[in-house]
């Protein structure tokens, strides 16, 4: 799927067991280049280890993957691969679409110093293979890929994640990330990462709780413009931003029997996206409306917050309609999953 507009949101078939071995350990400043160590801003600090052994897993796909040691030397081709790369210490060698990264993806920071490979789903070859990676990170939904099955022509080993899943987003962000890591040698940093943001939620949940909210109601969408009208796009059952705010305490209430009625179609069953028109949002009645604004002239908001039906629903009269935070990524790993539960609480909870 391709998502420059997902401004503030993220289907396993089957994610496979993992299986990694290796031996031996090395402290990370001392793998791949200098600025590896540094390329998360919690990096600095870092003192978990690599492993060094050989990498034997089992991909997204039920593809195996061998390495003769951790990748050192990636090229990634989609952003929450990126970002979780970035988070693990793990500076790319290359990557896709790295302008439009900094854009939309705001918890981890891309060095400069990456290699631009093109877009994503359609990278540039040449540059992807002038840059000597030992390992081609990518998102892929079935073997029949068709980026797959051109990069499996070379001999450089391709590691295929699924970026969603709609049946457990959360589980899904998880796997993914701990999946990545196995491939880098730095599963120990992943193993602590994830409990920071296991144990960032549990605290973000009981201030939900603690909070005396009018409704527990939530949707979250984001849209745009065509043909001149605002095309509502909300969050639905399976959709990453909805299951962080069920997981805080909240209720969705974009359901399918909503969307069933109300929706126009243009839905993404792995992503939990649906589609629908300003009306639509009637449907949600007093539910809590939080919403993307990237904070640009041609966005979507400017004409939302000029129609009648937007400025008559419950919430909008009462206050209770938030603009997410910008540069949220709604389809990205544990780091933005954190901003994401903050933005939830900055804005429903008031703190």
């Amino acid at each position: 799927m391709n998502r420059p507009r997902l401004l503030a949101a993220a289907a396993t078939v089957g994610i496979a067991a993992l299986a990694l071995t290796g031996c031996g350990t090395t402290d990370v400043a001392t793998t791949g280049d200098a600025e590896a160590a540094v390329s998360s801003k919690s990096c600095a600090a870092d003192t978990t280890t690599t492993s060094t052994g050989p990498v034997s897993l089992t991909d997204s796909l039920g593809r195996t993957v061998e390495l003769d040691e951790p990748a050192e030397r990636v090229v990634v081709l989609e952003w929450q691969q990126t970002e979780d790369l970035l988070t693990l210490c793990v500076t790319p060698v290359g990557a896709a679409s790295t302008a439009d990264y900094a854009t939309y993806v705001s918890a981890e920071t891309l060095p400069e110093s990456v290699v631009d490979v093109g877009e994503r789903g359609t990278p540039d070859l040449d540059a992807l293979y002038a840059t000597d990676p030992d390992l081609i990170v990518i998102e892929a939904y079935s073997a029949d890929d068709e980026l797959l099955q051109q990069l499996e022509e070379r001999d450089v080993p391709v590691l295929a994640t699924i970026g969603a899943d709609a049946s457990g987003q959360i589980d899904n962000m998880k796997q993914v990330f701990s999946l990545i890591a196995e491939a880098t040698g730095r599963t120990e940093r992943a193993d602590a990462v994830l409990a920071e943001f296991d144990a960032h939620l549990a605290e973000a949940k009981e201030q939900v709780a603690d909070a005396d909210l009018a409704t527990t109601d939530f949707v979250f969408f984001d849209g745009w413009i065509e043909s001149g009208n605002v095309v509502i796009r909300p969050y639905g059952t399976g959709a990453l931003f909805t299951e962080l705010g069920e997981e805080l305490g909240l209720t969705g209430a974009w359901t399918d029997e909503v969307d069933e009625s109300y929706g126009s179609g243009g839905v993404d069953p792995a992503y939990g996206l649906a589609q629908t028109d300003l009306e639509g949002l009637t449907a949600v009645g007093d539910a809590n409306l939080v919403y993307s604004d990237d904070g640009l002239p041609d966005s979507y908001v400017t004409e939302l917050e000029k129609s009648t039906i937007w400025t008559s629903l419950p919430a909008v009269q009462e206050g209770r309609a938030f603009a997410f935070p910008p540069g949220v990524w709604g389809a990205g790993g544990p780091r933005s999953g954190e901003q994401a539960i903050d933005a939830f609480v900055e804005v429903i909870v008031g703190t």
